[in-house]
């Protein structure tokens, strides 16, 4: 079957394009005048660091580059051969006439021959090569796609500490209110007892340039789809996390996203993207992505100083009468970025607001379930998707008979957070990077509380959280000997933020937790390093809150040891 390829009055045959587009570069300069020499020896020039850069990578080789050049001399040296002899003017010299090439059709023509070359470099490495068959339209769209991806190897010892109050005493007292997940509840639970897994992470990113204005893109991901914070893979667990006997991994759609830039310094994202907001892990775990609809705009206010603000709409269960009623996170960012000294210095600092809707649980006031609009998951705060920490009351009612028990978020949250980053150059490569984030949770409040649980009260509970950290070494590792350490202190109070998206790492994930983390990272060779992070984390509050004055302190300590190996292409 052959293949029409419709071209521009421009266009030609890649192999003969390239050959006499630098052809005509070597004869050109020797031909125009000085305006037109000038154009052309940066043509010239750009080709050639286009050849030489299509060869370091790998896409052809340097025997074809060499040919090509042969190629296209032996071109130049005929193309003057048969040139007419120059015309003489009356001084005897000679005179050189240039057509005049509108400047809209030179830049046309650059960006076509750069098309062009590239589309026949990528024909060389696969089945077309140089003047094969391959199609005009299939090697526009590679030049457009980008794939990307990383792979880690993880091994985890997590030390849960001896005195941890054992399992079997979170059910007592229970009944209405906890910080603990329900699995707590199980006298079977692990709180003492330490924890041994290998872990696997991998992602393959594809990315595609549809036009200028307009990108798509998907992220394949190894994780399962219990939990939004990590797309970790245990080694041993298959695909539905039982026993593995070497069973295979599932993959999950982690990214699926159309983006649209119509002006510039804006983007509009929409679907299943990555994080748009600058923050860190005591709010977002590093892993999570989001979904929804969300706009970022970036401003230069001077030679040093940017803005750049983010908002959002992303929708967390859905409305259908009798199954699920709307829950949603909408969320703005403002912040500026100011690049400052002789060195590459920067300061950025953010304020943001992430308001939560429907998510707060509502107390039953009736037995009979029939009577009770989109019962229980309308206003349930289900285990699939929480961590741990979050103040939860049960939403069932009080009355003789209703023995089902849900849990519900004791506190509404609308979460400010300040962040910033501030990044040193110093001598040689070296940086160091602090970085700082304060979050209160503004609708947090005993008051509201009482009145949410029909007249649970809680003494104790914070809707406080910091984070302090510093960096010192290359900030990021991407060549071998490439190295840095870092060192950071936190403390996240039971409901400052929504524990399903913080780090689900630190102290076992969720909130209700302080302490340390130490971490570095080094380079192995290019794109591959090998990291250690050792985190110890204590409880702040009591699992099971203080209820009637009677109090029921708990302890639940966790250290963590985390090797990894990692390598990105």
């Amino acid at each position: 079957m052959e293949t029409t390829v419709k071209r521009t009055p421009f266009s030609l045959p890649k192999t003969r394009l390239v050959v006499l587009l630098i052809a005509a570069l070597m004869a050109g300069p020797q031909l125009a005048q000085a305006q037109e020499r000038e154009d052309l020896e940066k043509l010239r020039a750009t080709v050639l660091s286009l050849i030489n850069t299509l060869v370091k990578n790998g896409v052809m080789s340097r025997n074809q580059a060499d040919a090509m050049m042969r190629d296209a001399q032996r071109a130049a040296e005929t193309k003057l051969a048969a040139a007419p002899p120059p015309d003489v003017g009356a001084d005897g010299k000679k005179i050189v006439r240039v057509p005049y090439v509108p400047e809209a059709v030179r830049t046309q023509m650059r960006e076509q021959i750069t098309a062009e070359v590239l589309a026949s470099t990528r024909g060389a490495s696969g089945a077309g090569g140089w003047g094969g068959t391959e199609s005009a339209g299939v090697a526009e769209a590679g030049s457009r796609l980008k794939i990307s991806g990383d792979i880690r190897l993880r091994g985890e010892a997590i030390q849960q500490g001896s005195g941890n109050t054992p399992a079997l005493a979170y059910s007592e007292g229970q009944r209405d209110l906890t910080r603990a997940a329900d699995v707590w509840a199980d006298p079977n639970a692990n709180t003492r007892e330490d924890l041994d897994r290998t872990r696997v992470r991998a992602r393959l990113g594809f990315q595609f340039a549809v036009t200028e204005q307009v990108t798509a893109g998907l992220t394949l991901s190894t994780g399962g789809v219990t939990g939004p914070t990590s797309t970790n893979q245990t080694m041993a667990s298959g695909s539905n996390q039982t026993p593995g006997y070497f069973n295979k991994y599932a993959l999950t759609v982690d990214k699926a996203f159309v983006a649209l830039e119509p002006l510039r310094g804006l983007r509009l994202s929409g679907g299943r993207f990555a994080n748009p907001f600058m923050g860190t892990d005591l709010v977002w775990a590093d892993d999570l992505n989001f979904e929804g609809f969300a706009a970022s705009y970036k401003m230069p206010l001077d030679s040093q100083w940017s803005g750049f603000a983010s908002a959002g709409w992303f929708p967390l269960s859905f409305k259908a009468p009798g199954q699920s009623s709307q829950r949603s996170l909408t969320a703005i960012q403002g912040g500026v970025d100011w690049q400052f000294g002789t060195r590459p210095n920067a300061l950025k600092m953010a304020v943001a607001l992430y308001d939560y809707s429907g998510i707060e649980g509502i107390k039953e006031t009736t037995l009979d379930k029939s009577l009770v609009r989109d019962y229980v998951v309308r206003s349930e705060y289900g285990s699939g998707y929480r961590q741990r920490g979050n103040t939860l009351f049960r939403i069932n009612s009080d009355m003789a008979g209703d023995t089902a028990t849900n849990w519900g978020l004791a506190s509404g949250f609308s979460e400010l957070d300040l962040t910033a980053a501030l990044d040193l150059a110093l001598d040689g490569p070296f940086h160091l990077v602090l970085t700082g984030d304060v979050v209160t949770n503004l609708d947090f409040g005993s008051s509201k509380i009482k009145r949410r649980t029909g007249g649970l009260s809680v003494s104790d509970g914070s809707d406080l959280g910091y984070l302090v950290k510093a960096q010192f070494g290359m900030p990021v590792i991407a060549q071998a000997s490439d190295w840095n350490v870092s060192v950071g202190y936190r403390r996240l109070g039971s409901d400052a933020v929504l524990d399903a998206f913080t780090s689900s790492d630190f102290g076992r994930g969720g909130t209700n937790n302080k302490g340390f983390t130490l971490a570095g990272n080094y380079g192995i060779w290019k794109n591959t390093w090998l990291s250690a992070r050792w985190m110890s984390s204590d409880l702040v509050d009591s699992m099971v809150p203080t209820l009637g004055g009677v109090a029921r302190p708990t302890k639940f300590s966790v250290d963590t040891l985390q090797l990894d190996l990692n390598a990105r292409f």
